[in-house]
């Protein structure tokens, strides 16, 4: 039976899908909703409003040594709907893994959030035997979103 190379959690979240994506769509504000620990600050971006997009990010974690510094590609972008990028070390093409958020309105007030992590696209041997994927687990990834709900609630 093959792996499965990508990790996906829910949350409704009690806050109208434009407030949830605005959060989502905007940098600076990551640091304070990644739930894993390697987000320190943002060195350079703009607000996220298309696909081609690069925003880079300061980050610190044992795998990479300590501090340093991601490229992330917007990939997918569709306004109050989806948002995802493709993570890179700055400076370098993205070697395959994805972060994917989608949004679906619940009623007035409340967005069902979907978060993904993908790493099925990652093919470097040598990357794969560096890095035990996955380097974010689920946990992590319920904590970003409870991060997120904390921080559009605020």
């Amino acid at each position: 039976m093959a792996q499965e190379k990508k990790i996906t959690v829910q949350r409704t979240i009690d806050a109208p899908t434009e407030d949830v994506f605005e959060v989502l769509t905007t940098p600076e504000r990551h640091p304070d909703l990644d739930g894993s620990g390697f987000v320190r600050s943002i060195d350079h971006a703009d607000r996220i409003q298309s696909v081609g997009q690069v925003f880079t990010m300061n980050m610190s974690g044992d795998h990479m040594g300590g501090d340093y510094q991601t490229d992330n590609h917007v990939t997918a972008y569709s306004e109050n709907k989806m948002v995802g990028w493709k993570t890179a070390p700055a400076g370098t093409e993205p070697p395959g893994w994805e972060w994917l958020w989608e949004l679906a309105p619940e009623g007035p007030g409340h967005t069902l959030v979907t978060h993904t992590y993908d790493w099925s696209d990652v093919t470097d041997e040598a990357l794969l035997e560096k890095i035990d994927f996955p380097l974010v687990t689920e946990e992590d990834l319920e904590e970003t979103l409870g991060r997120l709900a904390a921080a559009v609630s605020s």
